[in-house]
């Protein structure tokens, strides 16, 4: 019996995705990244590379079926659920195996003082109340619905220039790109007096120290939960995701026929 050929799309935009990357072309693995493209300076990668969407479900599943896609790994950001939700019904509809890579969701630790809310529509509705100065660590996309909420003094941490005019009034700005250090954010919050802390729930190393940050001087935190995706397959390691790759090599139809 010969090794079934396999060809993965792997779907990126996290650091859990690069990491992957890395050892699929060490190991010498046809996959394909690809990126969104939502943010210009797009990191390289070892293995090919597309660029933007698939128009919706339908189109995932023809470029799933188009090139012959044996295994789809979801490794996008924790927020990224539109396509984490096409991934799943276009996995579905094609029959190729999905795997979602993903890092485990932040929880409470003692010291902190959290404030959960469901999505960012309930973000926005808690700033509700008098002028505070708010860390804003989201990135530029949700930035327009905090426009609600103009009587805030925002600090805004993103990893490109905007090029457009920012949808808040009051807001201090500042380029740079993670992973940061707890000695740096909590430097950061005391220079711009910050009152509270906004921040997704997004998981990972990167971007805790903000957090910890936060726990230091007794800040609160309005943490926003992950987006709700179908149910799917989820691991949290690159050695779990190759485990996989092995298992369901092995239970493909032409591993089962010995082509």
């Amino acid at each position: 019996m010969t090794t079934p050929m396999i060809n993965i799309l792997l779907l990126g935009g996290s650091s859990e995705a690069t990491a992957l990357a890395r050892v699929l072309a060490d190991r010498g693995w046809p996959a394909t990244f690809s990126y969104a493209g939502r943010v210009k300076a797009l990191a390289p990668q070892p293995l090919p590379t597309r660029v933007g969407g698939f128009g919706g479900v339908d189109g995932l599943v023809r470029y799933l079926r188009d090139h012959q896609i044996t295994h789809l790994i979801d490794a996008t950001h924790p927020f990224a659920g539109q396509i984490s939700t096409h991934a799943v019904r276009a996995a579905e509809q094609a029959g190729v195996p999905l795997l979602a890579f993903t890092r485990p969701p932040w929880t409470p630790e003692a010291g902190d003082h959290w404030q959960t809310v469901p999505d960012m529509a309930a973000a926005v509705a808690a700033l509700s109340g008098p002028p505070e100065r708010i860390m804003l660590a989201l990135g530029r996309l949700q930035l327009p619905l905090f426009a609600a909420q103009p009587q805030h003094h925002y600090l805004l941490r993103f990893v490109e220039e905007p090029t457009e005019l920012l949808p808040v009034p009051d807001y201090s700005l500042i380029i740079d790109r993670g992973p940061f250090t707890e000695e740096s954010d909590r430097a950061l919050l005391e220079q711009y007096r910050i009152d509270r802390v906004v921040s997704k729930n997004a998981g990972g190393e990167g971007a805790r120290a903000k957090l910890t940050a936060a726990r230091q001087l007794g800040l609160p935190v309005l943490m926003i939960d992950r987006p709700q995706v179908p149910p799917r397959a989820e691991v949290h390691s690159v050695e779990a995701v190759l485990d996989w790759l092995a298992h369901e090599s092995e239970r493909s139809p032409e591993a089962e026929r010995g082509v």
